[in-house]
């Protein structure tokens, strides 16, 4: 047998096996979606993952309607709400749950997910729930749709930001460029900088960080400008100097990003750390 006869018959064996390869993926997928669909019209409460949510002191987790009326809450939200029982919360928005301006915030966020806008994916926000310390977390939320696409509610979890994980083999390089952060924020921070610091490529840092802090450098440094922020926001500095400060080039910018992560606008915030005070 000649060697491009050989050479035919190998290139025809190897497509047929792709071939197969593909036809059983196709079939095993569509074996899963039917099983998946069976179980999901076989569940009596759709809402079984609840009481899962209930064991998680550090989770809040909720389901909304198209009105932004809570349906589901776990008792973790309950309990940073002032409020023993989830019933407390359950058919009232987050703007009669949550004192002005939070609350308001809060429910344009859900309206922007309900109207299909955009979903939230580990959004950085410090959350200032009314019987807690304020507290950093990252939150997620999703629109819920029906069968035919229709976006009927929303649900989201937001997870308390864990500790830093020291153990890691990576922490003291890492650790360099955290250093950084805190003492340099006020100025603009590269990715590449940071790297060069920690003795890292770009891709490593960003990985690290993530296993190490469960943050990317990037909401570091936002959550870093933010708390300096928020104790300069105490005292008698303008808005305007507070942004210098932090690290942001105008005004608008810093406004903007304080917003979306607290809630409120430094303005709002001087306001009511004066009046906590």
């Amino acid at each position: 047998m000649m060697d491009d006869e050989i050479c035919t018959i190998v290139k025809k064996s190897a497509t047929c096996r792709k071939r197969a390869g593909r036809i059983g993926t196709m079939h095993t997928s569509h074996h899963d979606e039917i099983a998946r669909r069976a179980l999901g019209a076989a569940i009596a409460d759709p809402f079984f993952s609840e009481a899962l949510f209930d064991a998680l002191p550090d989770v809040v987790f909720f389901v909304k309607d198209e009105q932004c009326r809570y349906v589901v809450v776990n008792q973790t939200l309950a309990q940073r709400c002032g409020q023993k029982h989830k019933a407390a919360l359950i058919g009232r928005t987050p703007a009669e749950v949550f004192g002005h301006p939070f609350g308001q915030s809060y429910l344009a966020q859900d309206m922007a997910v309900l109207a299909g806008a955009a979903e939230l994916d580990e959004q950085l926000e410090l959350h200032l729930y009314p019987n807690r310390d304020p507290g950093w977390c990252l939150t997620r939320k999703k629109a819920l749709r029906d069968s035919h696409g229709r976006i009927v509610g929303l649900t989201g979890v937001s997870r308390d930001l864990a500790m830093a994980d020291k153990k890691n083999p990576a922490y003291r390089k890492v650790a360099a460029a955290v250093s950084l952060i805190h003492e340099e924020y006020g100025r603009p921070l590269a990715l590449a900088e940071l790297a060069a610091t920690a003795h890292m490529s770009v891709a490593q840092i960003e990985r690290y960080f993530l296993r190490i802090f469960h943050l990317t450098p990037r909401q570091m440094i936002i959550q870093t400008r933010v708390d300096a922020a928020s104790r300069l926001l105490k005292g008698d500095t303008s808005v305007a100097d507070i942004a210098q400060a932090c690290g942001y080039g105008d005004h608008s910018a810093f406004t903007r990003q304080f917003k979306a992560t607290t809630g409120v606008t430094p303005s709002q915030y001087r306001q009511l750390a004066v009046r906590g005070g």
